[in-house]
């Protein structure tokens, strides 16, 4: 089914929530973009211009964040896939490319072990497939505990100077600001049950080798997050995955270099309009 509702700050019931997303485009491939932690769907806002004259493009923001509010749920992944599946489930979606960055990627591995048959592709940014350590989910629990006694001030300037490639500190410091402002939106609550959801994923590895649509994985050389080693493993676990490694690009790559992350991310959706075609064609010969 068509949708006609297109436009920023779009809201639907999933679940037992109201979920805000932004829409624009139309296409035969609906392409879904789950943000990191602690941002919202704004992040993805020159992706969706770029791509709008070709595709159906939807970034949602993940449950809690943004304007889908949710202060009262103790939040997963599972819960975030969960809700994935839910909103295309309400827009009559039944297969998708789905794009996730940081967290994004979490859930979208999480949703695609699951319910493997909702995907059409895989686009995989900044991200990694195995679970926190003893040593990162103790941390977590413990930048938890110094937010409910002082506050998350220090815990989100750090995050973001965390994020960016250190030029981009220093010569984009309109783009620092920005994202700071979505970090600084979120309340206390948020910021500690994204963490509790982050400490408490299970590990994906195991699974890629059973991973069978087309995917793209794309991380900035300068990850210190979800470090480029991590995506050069999934990369290696996944048959016929795509790798590209963006320069002067920490774990925010889509913001910190645009352009060469568009192109990477049009090229990868225009092999799948390819193989639709061959498929379409080779149809037509059986039927023949």
């Amino acid at each position: 089914m068509k949708n006609e509702n297109k436009g920023s700050d779009l809201t639907i019931a999933v679940s037992n929530f109201h979920m805000s997303y932004d829409e624009m485009g139309e296409g035969n491939i609906p392409v879904i973009f789950l943000h990191g932690f602690p941002f919202d769907k704004s992040m993805w806002a020159e992706q969706l211009e770029f791509l709008k004259s070709s595709y159906r493009v939807i970034a949602v923001d993940i449950r809690g964040f943004g304007k889908s509010t949710d202060e009262e749920s103790d939040f997963s992944i599972d819960m975030f896939a969960e809700d994935l599946i839910a909103l295309m489930d309400e827009l009559y979606i039944e297969k998708a490319v789905v794009c996730g960055l940081s967290m994004g990627g979490f859930i979208a591995l999480n949703a695609h072990e699951r319910f493997p048959d909702r995907f059409e592709a895989l686009v995989l940014c900044d991200t990694q497939c195995i679970a926190d350590t003893a040593v990162v989910k103790e941390k977590r629990l413990n930048t938890i505990l110094d937010i409910e006694a002082d506050g998350v001030q220090k815990f989100n300037e750090s995050f973001v100077e965390s994020v960016f490639h250190p030029e981009s500190l220093t010569k984009k410091k309109g783009l620092v600001k920005n994202l700071s402002k979505v970090v600084f939106a979120n309340s206390p609550q948020i910021i500690s049950q994204g963490l509790l959801a982050l400490a408490g994923r299970t590990e994906t590895c195991t699974t890629l080798g059973a991973v069978e649509v087309p995917t793209l994985i794309i991380c900035g050389r300068e990850d210190a997050v979800t470090p480029l080693a991590q995506s050069e493993k999934m990369h290696k676990s996944i048959k016929g995955s795509i790798l590209k490694i963006i320069d002067n690009a920490g774990h925010v790559s889509n913001l910190e270099q645009p352009q060469e992350f568009n192109q990477y991310l049009e090229d990868f959706l225009g092999t799948l309009s390819g193989l639709k075609v061959e498929e379409m064609i080779e149809s037509q010969k059986v039927e023949k």
